[in-house]
């Protein structure tokens, strides 16, 4: 509803847009209010900060989800996996781009579906690299619970996030989806820094350890030739 000619909107103004209660329509405002997308005055709500946000996102995933696409479809191909590329904001992960192999899943992870950075490989692909600063400042805050697997407690997620990053990429089973694995490995740019993560996901009975492992090394290697393109395109965090 926001445009050049339109720059604050009222409840009344939603209310008869969408066809709804007044009391509806402003209870949908204060709920974007409240998540930052808008702000309040005397004749009505005005876009908020958390737009800058989007926005900021927006401008620099453009370029990074052209670089990644060939190598994402490539990667579907080879494995037969659907491929995904996220990137974090703030407490949350952002899914930028998807690309389906042989056998499309039903996942919590859409293209432009933002997540807690908790649940599963391609956030806690992202998460492990996170500054120290940062990463202390998220598990400050309580993290969601999406399945037994998915872990909450802040000491323990330290602990497996040091893990990965030993190991270079993670593999975690039915952690937001239950019967789904998924594998991902941090992708870096310019000054190798971490700036998002490539990840594989499949259903978790067609793949046993020995296949993991496997699937791993083939994302990880996409993920190092993918960031070599990031690292001489300037992409940054």
């Amino acid at each position: 509803m926001f445009g050049d000619d339109r720059l604050m909107v009222t409840a009344a103004d939603v209310a008869t847009h969408l066809g709804v209660a007044r009391s509806s329509a402003y209870r949908y405002l204060l709920s974007l209010k409240t998540s930052g997308f808008l702000q309040e005055g005397d004749d009505g709500f005005r876009l908020g900060p958390r737009i800058f946000d989007i926005a900021h996102l927006a401008r620099r995933s453009v370029d990074f989800s052209g670089i990644a696409w060939p190598v994402m479809r490539e990667l579907a191909r080879r494995t037969a996996c659907s491929v995904l590329l996220t990137r974090r904001m703030g407490r949350s992960i952002v899914c930028l781009e998807r690309e389906d192999g042989g056998r499309p899943l039903r996942l919590s992870y859409e293209r432009g579906q933002v997540l807690p950075v908790n649940a599963g490989a391609a956030a806690l692909a992202v998460l492990a690299w996170t500054p120290l600063a940062e990463l202390d400042q998220i598990l400050r805050e309580p993290l969601s619970q999406f399945t037994e697997a998915t872990s909450t407690d802040p000491e323990a997620l330290r602990s497996r996030l040091a893990g990965i990053r030993e190991l270079g990429y993670v593999i975690g089973r039915g952690e937001l989806d239950r019967d789904i694995v998924g594998i991902g490995a941090p992708l870096t740019g310019a000054g190798d820094t971490v700036v998002g993560a490539l990840s594989i996901a499949a259903l978790s009975h067609r793949v046993d350890e020995r296949q993991a492992a496997a699937l791993a090394r083939d994302v990880v290697r996409s993920a190092a030739a993918l960031s070599a393109q990031l690292a001489e395109a300037g992409v940054q965090p």
